[in-house]
């Protein structure tokens, strides 16, 4: 049963946001905000008599900064979870990288110093708000930092006992056809959407992709500007493939994945002369509340590679990429999906599933093998 209440701690050194942060608190329901503190270290020392379930947290702080705070709940406090206060910047993109990587939920950015004290208020509770209820509802949310970014074999078959499932496709509201004749064999290009959780979700599973797979791999992950140029150089630190945020113009490439920069959206266009496919970056309107989308990606990428797409939904909040994945089935798409297990937040994995659209159910762990497989 979920909490009514979730006890929250609002962490930071800063005055303004932790009134802001405490005053937006205030005003949603089913929240109560049990304490303040303006450094971590203090923060540490309210933990075992406030017992939040959740810390709102501040990374840069003297004493005991954010990503100190993150690897001191691991090891004493796992039950805890985290949404990180950052800032729009380089080093604050990179450390916000490293906080998820840390067992963070997720962040949410301080509004720009131009917004005045409604706007930025108004800012952060239109973000923090639907992060707040996703966090309640996340399974795992009271697991995260315990498992220090990995899913144990446990936790993986937890609610499946099968490591896969291929289930008989029933189709949804949608009646889209669930087994389409225009298949053509293995796939030519690896499509991914993801959200919340995905960070720490890529980081375990491109690592296990080979380098020599053979095919491009084109990404969106819901991110501001700045942050996934971090998200990329972090995931390329780690992986066989290179990794790198796309850019306009240039041409997709074998054993390269391509992460669409924050704040714009990503599409797959022909190049002049036709022969090949080319990253096209446009300031075109969000989708679904999401710049980038990834129905704006998955529907370029069926235009393109008919019966011949992997498309992968894995965990995320909302249900961006439902619609170009009904899209994409009827193109003979073959979709892997992230089962509900493994899910920091099983909001995009399931329309899909529960829709027949999913050719593959697979947790975290198998979802590299199950790309391999389709390509090959």
């Amino acid at each position: 049963m979920l909490p009514k209440t979730l006890r929250v701690l609002v962490v930071d050194d800063t005055i303004v946001y932790r009134k802001a942060v405490s005053d937006i608190l205030a005003e949603i329901p089913g929240i109560e905000v049990v304490g303040i503190a303006h450094n971590g270290k203090i923060a540490m020392s309210k933990i075992a008599s406030l017992k939040p379930d959740l810390l709102t947290l501040d990374i840069e702080m003297p004493e005991m900064n954010g990503l100190e705070v993150l690897a001191e709940l691991q090891k004493s406090h796992p039950g805890i979870g985290a949404i990180m206060l950052s800032t729009l910047t380089a080093d604050g993109s990179d450390m916000t990288m490293k906080a998820l990587e840390l067992g963070a939920f997720d962040f949410i950015l301080k509004p720009q110093s131009s917004a005045n004290q409604q706007e930025g208020k108004a800012q952060i509770k239109a973000v923090l708000q639907p992060m707040l209820e996703a966090f309640r509802h996340s399974q795992n949310a009271s697991s995260l930092l315990g498992t220090k970014g990995v899913f144990t074999p446990k936790t993986l078959l937890t609610k499946r006992p099968n490591s896969l499932l291929r289930p008989q496709a029933t189709p949804g509201p949608s009646n889209i056809p669930p087994r389409p004749s225009v298949r053509r064999g293995k796939s030519e290009i690896v499509t991914i959407g993801i959200s919340t959780g995905g960070p720490n979700a890529l980081s375990q599973m491109l690592p296990l992709l080979p380098g020599d797979l053979g095919v491009p791999v084109v990404i969106v992950q819901h991110m501001p500007p700045v942050f996934t140029k971090s998200l990329a150089a972090s995931l390329n630190a780690k992986c066989a493939l290179t990794v790198k945020e796309a850019q306009e113009a240039e041409p997709i490439e074998p054993n390269t994945v391509y992460i669409a920069p924050g704040g714009k959206q990503m599409k797959l266009v022909a190049s002049a002369d036709g022969k090949n496919r080319i990253i096209k970056i446009t300031n075109d309107p969000p989708e679904n509340s999401c710049k980038p989308s990834v129905d704006y990606l998955f529907r370029s990428v069926g235009d393109y590679y008919v019966g011949r797409t992997t498309a992968v939904i894995m965990t995320g909040m909302g249900s961006d990429g439902t619609k170009a994945l009904q899209l994409l089935k009827q193109k003979g798409a073959l979709i892997i999906a992230q089962n509900e297990a493994t899910c920091v937040v099983y909001g995009m994995p399931k329309a899909p599933i529960e829709q027949g659209l999913a050719d593959v159910i697979a947790p975290l762990n198998k979802i590299a093998d199950e790309i391999t497989k389709s390509v090959r």
